[in-house]
């Protein structure tokens, strides 16, 4: 398990590595709670001492920004100055305990193998709370709404209805719901409802017998069965036919069901969670989805805000996705420079997160400078297809073979913009004309081919 240490005094930071490196612990200490907030966002520990008073800053300052972004990760005060009034605000602005100076090293270790050891309230651990809760990047009022619906999910086995535009995180709500849920130790279950045959979707839900339609060649065991105990997340739930909601809401209100193709009577425990990406009181307007059904599942409605309508997340995002990019490309640190980040914050993203996390991890993959310009940001922009319209297909090539081409293709296009003009096509694409030159013979692009 690895602990953060945030105090501006030498002395207390060595000694706590010292016996906590000691006791196992992986540590990492930080003289002010900016550099420990930077670090947060590429690595995430079990637990973080923070000191009350470093300097110029306020360690219950530093406490809220943790809370907001990382509401799950345990904060254990400490502070050479201690009021019980400071003790009480901490405690509300979320620290789970509060410890004054001079410190004791084994009430300092207790402390931390207790916290460490009791499971949350809810039952879930908190390794999986805190991934659970740190996908979901933002910091605006929609998504701390969206953040404190799961809390309130998570403590109950209450039915969920997430609504939400493709790519706005949908799932990463349901998962974080489950591993904050006491079913975070059974199965969770995910069913695409719109990828699935109407023909077919009976038998992946409920199962089938052996030789119970033509080309049942053997027992399938189908997703409620499989959740059973734990969690069925049911995607795109507006997608399935009138007879198989028929068939779900009796399994919703009996908690039992048949295979297809068999009498048995299989007996599940199963918290449903369902999403969609349209309005489910048109589709019940146009007969195309139970009012029943919708009743049945519509106890805690979480929405998904657009990410057009919480523009002031998108460079936490932006941050986010870049170094997670660089991180799994092994691509040498890059930033975006200030024409970029508007460009990027000011672009409407009709797909929305998994859109934009898209874009830049190809950005980060494709430019070649430590900075990432506006010009590079407006060609991927331009290029980069509206989720649904065609990137779905299977990938047909490795990344140094798709890189190559994606360059060969908006260095084309920006040669036809520019009249093929070499110099103004560099200054373009804000590289050397020699360097400009040497990526034409390379990549092999005919000059006489552009029309």
């Amino acid at each position: 398990m690895t602990i953060y240490i945030v105090d501006d005094d030498q002395s207390i930071r060595s000694s706590l590595r010292a016996i906590l490196e000691d006791e196992d612990f992986s540590v990492e200490d930080f003289a002010t709670g900016r550099a420990m907030l930077k670090n947060l966002k590429t690595q995430r520990p079990d637990m973080i001492l923070l000191d009350v008073w470093m300097g110029k800053e306020d360690g219950l300052e530093i406490l809220d920004k943790i809370r907001a972004e990382y509401p799950a990760l345990p904060v254990l005060m400490i502070s050479g100055h201690g009021t019980i009034e400071q003790a009480v605000t901490a405690t509300k602005k979320g620290a789970i305990d509060f410890l004054e100076k001079p410190l004791s090293l084994d009430i300092v270790l207790e402390r931390i193998n207790s916290i460490l050891q009791i499971p949350a309230t809810n039952g879930a651990k908190k390794t999986e709370i805190k991934l659970g809760f740190d996908e979901i990047i933002g910091q605006s009022e929609q998504i701390q709404k969206v953040k404190q619906s799961i809390s309130q999910a998570a403590r109950t086995n209450a039915r969920v209805f997430i609504y939400g535009e493709n790519g706005t995180g949908k799932e990463l709500v349901a998962r974080a719901i489950y591993r904050n849920s006491k079913r975070a130790e059974n199965p969770f279950v995910d069913v695409n409802c719109a990828a699935i045959p109407g023909e077919l979707i009976e038998s992946e839900l409920f199962g089938h017998e052996k030789g119970a339609f033509t080309g049942a060649s053997e027992r399938r065991i189908g997703k409620f069965e499989q959740a059973n105990g734990g969690t069925l997340f049911l995607d795109e739930i507006c997608d399935m036919s009138l007879a198989t909601q028929a068939r779900v809401l009796r399994v919703l209100e009996e908690q039992r069901f048949s295979r297809v193709g068999s009498t048995e009577t299989i007996e599940v425990d199963v918290r449903i969670i369902a999403a969609t990406n349209i309005d489910p009181l048109q589709a019940i307007k146009e007969g195309k989805f139970r009012e029943d059904l919708y009743f049945r599942l519509n106890v805690i409605p979480i929405v998904m805000p657009a990410l057009r309508e919480r523009p002031g997340d998108i460079s936490l995002l932006l941050d986010h996705f870049l170094r997670q990019s660089l991180k799994e490309n092994q691509i040498d640190p890059r930033t975006f420079t200030q024409g970029a980040l508007e460009a990027l914050t000011h672009y409407p993203w009709p797909g929305n997160v998994r859109e934009l996390k898209n874009v830049v991890e190809r950005i980060a993959i494709l430019s070649e400078g430590p900075e990432i310009t506006e010009t590079e940001v407006q060609l991927h922009l331009r290029q980069f297809p509206v989720e649904g319209e065609g990137n779905d297909g299977p990938l047909s090539s490795d990344l140094k073979t798709a890189r190559k081409e994606f360059e060969k293709d908006y260095i084309m296009r920006a040669l036809k913009q520019n009249d093929k003009n070499i110099s103004q096509t560099a200054r373009f694409l804000g590289l050397e004309r020699t360097h400009l030159h040497r990526k034409i013979k390379s990549l092999k692009i005919d000059l006489d081919q552009i029309q």
